[in-house]
């Protein structure tokens, strides 16, 4: 192998260098500070587990995502976190392990590395930093509100004004499904043609399923409504006579749709009953966030009660979740180091004690290794250190 092919990074694996590094670190706090003013404390989870924890519950949807290897002092096999969401959630379980503490409500939030066995898509990064809130112990409509309106902030604060917020709910399309005859690979089939909304594919495929004529039209309606508030009440006709829990979903997404139009009455929102991402995860309300002209959602989220029932603790809860360095490539703020003082290499204590004031003032201070023979400027320094009648003094260059 070429020492050229040796620096090579994986396909799909990224590394982020000066100046974008401090830009994204900047970006970092400025959305963690954002949550933490909204109530949610930090969480750090670890970066690999045990893979019977990582892939408990809900997280089973994971798996095929998740790195394995081998712990060389157990000898049990472990896993590298390919989503934070199940981690966090049994963090929450543990802080309440005393059971006087089980009606409380948390607020957790986090932001670290993932790493993924395989990409999304073709471009996608196999390495995303995913930040993201969650709520823990309540499962009222004011919960969901809660989270949307937190992701709403967070993409409006970094710069990301013109947001559009799709909402859907789960439980449409489990109550359509449920009581039939379709197995799990035939519902994931219609899962997956109502998510693209790929209609001719649809109606073909239900034409071979064993479903009753009226049941293949109310599921291919799903793709097709979508739009402003009016369409959950379209719906509301439409099911009528299919079921209370399904009339009962649509209700909730109108009530929370009405509740975000309020706080954010400029931002897009748009109803999807065929809105189903994470599915496999979810229970009831999803939702994600776009850009015009971004095919692909920048943040998203929805309810998924129990997740913590495996340990020990089966709460509601609800979040969302993005990836930073998307959102740091969607604000299109350049990262930018700021400019130094070059300070030469001496052995002089007033030097030494100068420098050190300057530093904790907040100053960058450089010193130079060079022997003075690479300028100040290309060490990205526009002031030097220079002595004047036995004083040192900063000198503009």
């Amino acid at each position: 192998m070429t020492s050229s092919k040796r620096w090579l990074l994986p396909d799909g694996v990224q590394e982020t260098l000066p100046p974008d590094a401090v830009a994204v670190e900047a970006l970092r706090h400025e959305i963690l500070q954002v949550f933490a003013r909204w109530g949610y404390d930090l969480v750090m989870p670890a970066m690999i587990e045990y893979m019977d924890s990582l892939l408990t519950g809900t997280a089973h949807s994971l798996d095929t995502r998740t790195f394995a290897l081998v712990d060389q002092l157990s000898g049990k096999q472990m896993g590298v976190r390919s989503d934070m969401t199940p981690q966090v959630a049994r963090i929450d379980a543990h802080l309440l392990a005393d059971s006087a503490k089980q009606q409380r409500v948390a607020r957790l939030c986090y932001c670290g590395h993932l790493l993924h066995a395989i990409g999304d898509g073709v471009t996608s990064s196999r390495t995303p930093i995913q930040i993201g809130a969650e709520i823990f112990g309540s499962d009222s409509i004011s919960a969901d509100v809660e989270v949307l309106s937190l992701m709403v902030a967070t993409l409006q604060g970094v710069g990301l004004a013109d947001v559009c917020i799709d909402v859907g709910h789960v439980g449409i399309f489990r109550n359509l499904v449920k009581n039939t005859d379709l197995d799990h690979d035939q519902e994931a089939r219609l899962f997956d043609m109502l998510q693209r909304k790929s209609i001719p594919d649809l109606q073909e495929y239900l034409q071979t399923l064993p479903l009753s004529e009226q049941r293949r039209q109310e599921i291919c309606q799903l793709a097709l409504l979508n739009g402003d508030l009016p369409v959950i009440e379209e719906a509301r006709v439409r099911y009528a006579d299919v079921d209370a829990e399904l009339i009962a979903s649509l209700d909730y997404m109108q009530k929370v749709v009405e509740s975000l139009q309020e706080k954010y009455p400029a931002t897009l929102i748009n109803c999807d009953l065929a809105e189903l991402r994470g599915y496999s995860y979810h229970t009831g309300l999803v939702f994600a966030a776009f850009l015009p002209g971004q095919g692909r959602e920048i943040a998203r989220g929805g309810r998924y009660n129990d997740v913590g029932e495996v340990f020990g603790n089966a709460r509601p809860a609800t979040g969302f979740s993005a990836d930073l360095l998307n959102l740091y490539q969607l604000c299109g703020s350049a990262g930018a180091v700021a400019a130094g003082i070059l300070a030469p290499d001496h052995s002089d204590p007033e030097l030494f004690t100068l420098i050190e004031d300057l530093r904790r003032q907040g100053e960058r201070v450089v010193v130079d290794l060079t022997a003075a023979t690479v300028a100040a400027r290309e060490q990205n320094c526009n002031r030097q250190l220079i002595q004047v009648d036995d004083t040192w003094a900063v000198k503009e260059v």
